[in-house]
């Protein structure tokens, strides 16, 4: 019998129970070792839900577990780096939730160890397994709009409930059935999500933009607003790239419950414009030569992809791939932008990433 690929799991709680575990359970190439979470009763409850071996509440004891290859940490905001470093530094396989931190510097050292330790980081940015997502990829890596100028990106979330601390309605995304409700305090109290929108949510669009183009962030001016919450809702950046293209990225997290998430991405070039949207599907590329794309696509293509990023990073672990379709840089450069931003909007003044 061919023998499984080991993997284990900090932050078990409504994400990473409703999407993460029911995707690896049902998977025969994987043994779910070890969980960590915090709360005796619901330790357990997991444990036995998923067939984990071992189960612990000290995030320590599980990276000690003997051939442990891959971690999948989905703990609170603030605790991605000091979850995510520790299992680098182990030599382990890591697919850290988003915001992969909540601060630049902690994110570029993520990447870093990740790079000197030769494992791969993975950021769960289920969009990018769209294959029409993958296919603007392949087009933008041999130019399909030319030295790239300008970008708009857009995002609109149903989690407003989410970020005042209230029950949250909402069920997309998610693999499987929910075993537990969103914690309040793990998104809407700063001291523990680390900001709102922009990390909660921002993070996946943004990591879209920066995957997409490969721009670095340089200089950030932003707006927020919070109306109803201890967290921001609404987000304004306008961003300068050090290529010396500039851009344009918005957040709002008051869609109505009942609506899907809304994602648009707006590349324009020296030679067209690239515009990605996914709440309508939608992959189109007007260049100036008249050589257009404009993909037939279904209107459920453009749905989030919960179980993308965590097959992958299951192929990734057991060694049936190597391709990391989410890998830690986007998401470090999403970070860098939302970090100076934030402290723009502090400051009143235009940050240096």
């Amino acid at each position: 019998m061919t023998s499984r690929a080991k993997i284990g799991l900090i932050g078990a709680g409504w994400w990473a129970t409703s999407n993460h575990l029911p995707v690896l359970h049902e998977r025969g190439d994987i043994e779910l070792t070890g969980v960590c979470r915090l709360g005796k009763d619901e330790l357990q409850q997991v444990k036995n839900r998923f067939g984990f071996t071992h189960a612990t509440e000290h995030y320590q004891e599980l990276l000690d577990i003997p051939g442990l290859q891959g971690v999948v940490i989905a703990s609170p905001h603030t605790l991605h780096y000091q979850h995510a470093l520790a299992a680098l530094k182990r030599g382990l396989h890591v697919l850290c939730e988003k915001p992969l931190t909540t601060k630049a510097d902690e994110a570029r050292e993520l990447v870093e160890e990740a790079n000197r330790q030769n494992v791969q980081l993975m950021v769960p940015y289920g969009w990018h397994y769209a294959e029409f997502i993958q296919e603007a990829k392949r087009k933008m890596d041999a130019g399909a709009v030319g030295d790239i100028e300008f970008v708009m990106c857009h995002m609109a979330s149903p989690i407003r409930s989410l970020l005042e601390g209230k029950q949250f309605l909402s069920e997309g995304g998610g693999a499987g059935e929910r075993m537990f409700d969103p914690a309040a305090k793990t998104w809407a109290d700063p001291t523990v999500a680390g900001g709102g929108y922009a990390l909660a949510q921002m993070s996946h669009s943004a990591g879209l933009a920066y995957w997409l183009t490969d721009l670095k962030p340089e200089r950030v001016s932003a707006l927020t607003s919070s109306p109803t919450s201890a967290v921001e809702l609404y987000d304004a950046f306008s961003v300068s790239f050090t290529s010396g293209a500039i851009g344009s990225f918005s957040g709002a997290g008051a869609l109505p419950e009942n609506q899907q998430f809304q994602l648009d991405v707006r590349i324009f070039g020296s030679e067209g414009v690239l515009t990605i949207d996914c709440d309508r599907a939608r992959l189109e590329i007007l260049r100036h030569d008249g050589n257009n794309t404009n993909l037939n696509l279904e209107p459920t293509e453009g749905a989030y992809n919960g179980s993308g990023p965590t097959n992958n990073f299951a192929d990734i672990v057991s060694g049936k791939n190597t391709t990391n379709w989410a890998p830690g840089w986007a998401g470090m450069r999403a970070v860098e932008m939302i970090d100076a931003a934030y402290r723009s909007m502090e400051s009143g003044s235009t940050e240096s990433v």
